[in-house]
């Protein structure tokens, strides 16, 4: 074990985070920790690496486990140096030696002392052993893999906006290697590619991750267990994100009726009582059955507790057929060209999402079309009827800070009652008297969270949001994309989070080579298309360079006539050299196959055993000895994680097989 909780409850004043939570964390796990906003995920990390004490229980941590941790408040750190520099302060030991190999060869080429001769070889040696050589290299791959280019890698550390420094010190994070990484919403500092260039390293670390995000692609493809934090416990699930939501469901129905059918025998009993406490011969009777109620451990009702308002957008006016034009519009920052002579139209019932690497100019696209960035050339048209409304991360200054946010919601004028605007709030993760806070307390993300919900209360016919979810949780995110499917108006957005683009975009613009290209369709046609292309582009590249080949080879031979081999095959006839049997193939074809039989059988044995468990938990009888529903519950769940493995080393094995076939010549 690297790490973990044991029995431990944490307390802020009143509050109770957790209750009694046990979680070890292994070698070479890949960890999500979920959760609503506030429900304490932040926190323990913080009891992880021992920023917080727990009221009761205890923190491990083994003693030789190196822990690396991301979290916002790193951005307190700064420095003039470059971000190369801070990156490679990872190495630290390896610098060190540096410094100590030029202070030895300065030394030597006074001297020339054969000690420090050897010294100076020793350290030459260490060097070496500790990959000394190749971390420069290794550092400006990874600060490039997230997002920097070459000629960014000297600039001064704080040069950087809050988004780009928390890169360099993930950079750092991931260039020291620790056996366990503790990352804070990881990807809401990264554009599309660094997550995925993330993902790709993330996938083959050697160490252990805990990842706390939002984004539940990201989570899908990285992570293999998921730690729930919900109703001040831990729930532990053996899968990705998909699997942890159609899991969850059956824990809670199964739940739902363990508590039903235990309600139906205390109402029941207690029937009884009422009919027994009357006759004084069965007073005892009844008695003893208060007592067996009394002492009978309730299973509470599973109904999930989260915020289940709807979040409603209210349109006033129908625009006419073309919301916006741009024509020949060119737009640069100095040298940097973002688009030039681009000409695009938003329809109506547009809703686009404009995807792609940070500083291609997608955020200055949007404020280009909003209205609010000059360009140097071309022209922006606004279509009939057009009601807009706009949030960026600018908007905030637009707030009033001595209003209260309900105040604030109040002034947008929505003719919502402050009923309607407490709810949408709630859905903000602004709950109770969270309404009632003045915006000058607020953070940032809190703020922002506030200029989202004044864009969705606005009645406007076209919306362009900017990196909406950020300050999300998931659920307030299922809610925003249910909304914005049954919004009647255009949209236009920029998100990192694919889960969200996905389920919201049916068109997808990219800027590329300063052109604004437009896809018809959504996000998962539009990476098929994407792979289509890319997969397309490498066989055009292997013809061209196997047609140059040929060319060179044409000319290169003489002519010639060489006389067939007394073996040779008749002209015209088709003929295919035996392919030798390769016996260690057919060794290992053979190995494959038992085992491929073997896991067929240990499937079939665990069908019958799911099957005899699900009859067992169908039988109400069960949900009356309490130990005896956990035992069934925790029996069913372990037959179910062992189902999906084997089904995966079936797959896995039948797909050796299938390969062998082919190269054995079978």
């Amino acid at each position: 074990m690297l790490a973990g909780l044991t029995n431990v409850t944490f307390e802020f004043g009143s509050r109770v985070i957790v209750e009694e939570a046990t979680w070890h964390i292994q070698p070479g796990e890949r960890i999500g920790l979920i959760g609503y906003n506030g429900t304490g995920k932040s926190t323990l990390l913080k009891l992880l690496v021992g920023q917080y004490t727990p009221s009761a229980g205890s923190v491990e941590r083994s003693k030789t486990t190196s822990i690396g941790y991301l979290h916002q408040d790193l951005l307190s750190f700064d420095t003039n140096e470059s971000i190369l520099q801070v990156a490679l302060s990872a190495f630290e030991k390896v610098l060190q030696l540096e410094k100590e190999i030029e202070a030895l060869g300065k030394e030597l080429e006074k001297t020339g002392d054969e000690k420090t001769l050897h010294e100076y070889s020793d350290k030459l040696h260490e060097l070496e052993t500790q990959g000394g050589y190749n971390i420069h290299h290794k550092t400006e791959e990874v600060l490039q893999g997230l997002g920097f280019p070459n000629q960014d890698l000297h600039r001064p550390y704080k040069e950087f906006s809050g988004g780009w420094r928390m890169r360099v010190l993930l950079a750092k994070m991931i260039l020291q290697q620790p056996d366990l990484l503790l990352l804070d919403e990881p990807t809401n500092h990264l554009d599309l590619p660094s997550i995925e260039w993330l993902e790709k390293y993330l996938l083959h670390y050697q160490g252990s991750v805990v990842i706390v995000s939002h984004d539940k692609y990201f989570l899908n493809r990285m992570v293999t267990k998921i730690v729930e934090v919900y109703q001040q416990r831990l729930h532990i699930y053996a899968g990705n994100y998909d699997y942890y939501e159609k899991e969850k469901a059956i824990r809670l129905e199964m739940q739902q009726k363990a508590y039903e059918n235990q309600q139906d025998y205390i109402r029941q009993n207690e029937r009884l009582v009422e009919r027994f406490r009357a006759k004084a011969s069965k007073a005892a009777m009844a008695q003893s059955i208060m007592k067996k109620l009394d002492k009978l451990e309730r299973i509470e009702d599973a109904e999930l507790v989260r915020p289940n308002i709807r979040i409603n957008f209210r349109v006033d006016k129908t625009p006419g057929k073309v919301l916006v034009e741009l024509h020949h519009v060119s737009k640069a920052f100095g040298d940097n060209v973002i688009i030039e002579d681009a000409s695009v139209e938003i329809d109506r019932g547009d809703k686009i999402a404009l995807i792609g690497a940070n500083g291609k100019g997608k955020s200055t696209l949007l404020r280009i079309i909003a209205g609010v960035e000059k360009f140097s050339k071309g022209e922006r048209k606004w279509g009939h009827n057009v009601e807009e409304s706009f949030y960026a991360q600018h908007q905030l200054e637009a707030l009033n800070i001595e209003n209260t946010i309900l105040d604030e919601m109040k002034e947008c004028g929505s003719q919502m009652t402050e009923l309607e605007l407490r709810g949408l709030l709630g859905c903000f993760l602004f709950s109770g008297d969270d309404a009632d806070k003045k915006i000058k307390i607020l953070s940032g993300g809190e703020k922002a969270r506030v200029a989202l919900s004044k864009t969705i209360v606005s009645k406007a016919n076209f919306l362009m949001l900017d990196e909406p979810t950020n300050h999300l949780d998931m659920h307030s995110c299922d809610l925003l994309i249910e909304a914005l499917n049954k919004y009647q108006g255009s949209i236009i957005l920029v998100s990192h989070d694919r889960y969200f683009v996905s389920k919201t975009a049916n068109k997808i613009w990219e800027i590329v080579d300063h052109q604004i290209k437009e896809f018809k369709g959504g996000y998962e046609e539009w990476v098929a298309w994407k792979e289509r292309m890319a997969k397309k582009e490498i066989e055009n590249k292997k013809a061209e360079s196997g047609n140059q080949k040929g060319e060179a080879k044409r000319k290169n031979n003489t002519e010639k006539t060489v006389a067939p081999a007394a073996d040779a095959p008749p002209s015209g006839t088709n003929h295919h050299p035996a392919v030798p049997i390769n016996k260690e193939l057919k060794k290992e074809l053979q190995k494959q196959q038992r085992i491929f039989q073997q896991l067929e059988e240990k499937i079939a044995l665990l069908h019958k055993q799911k099957t005899k468990l699900e009859a067992d938990l169908a039988d109400p009888s069960t949900y009356l000895d309490k130990a005896k529903f956990l035992q069934t519950e925790s029996d069913y769940k372990q037959t179910n994680s062992e189902l999906a493995s084997m089904n995966r080393q079936y797959e896995q094995v039948f797909e050796k097989i299938v390969k062998l076939e082919a190269t054995s010549g079978d």
